[in-house]
């Protein structure tokens, strides 16, 4: 098992959370968050001046089968690219073990529903 975590454009996200349904990723956990760039500068809109140096985002945190882990970084990278500075980055990270506390399942039978195996 394989935990993914995308920091994407929250332009993006409606775009990203549909690429990921339509290859099967219908679970994930999100929020929004800030961080720091390489980008400095400041924006003017409406002639008031923004300073960009902090980037608004959304982190989605996913959790799949190794066989699920090409698929899903590919949907993500498909929908959040624009090309430009700032579209994001993804990290993989192993998952030791899964336990679904309703059932008591455990690992990778954890993650999808009988029946419904992807």
């Amino acid at each position: 098992m394989k935990k993914i975590e995308a920091i994407i454009r929250k332009t993006k996200f409606d775009e990203v959370v549909d690429a990921l349904h339509e290859v099967g990723i219908e679970f994930f956990s999100f929020w929004d968050v800030r961080g720091v760039g390489q980008t400095r500068q400041e924006r003017t809109y409406r002639g008031v001046v923004y300073d960009t140096s902090t980037i608004e985002r959304t982190m989605m945190s996913i959790i799949v089968r190794e066989k699920n882990v090409e698929k899903t970084v590919l949907a993500i990278m498909k929908a959040a690219r624009t090309g430009e500075i700032g579209d994001g980055k993804i990290f993989i990270s192993k998952i030791d073990e899964s336990y679904r506390i309703r059932t008591g399942e455990f690992g990778d039978e954890s993650l999808y529903i009988k029946g419904k195996e992807e």
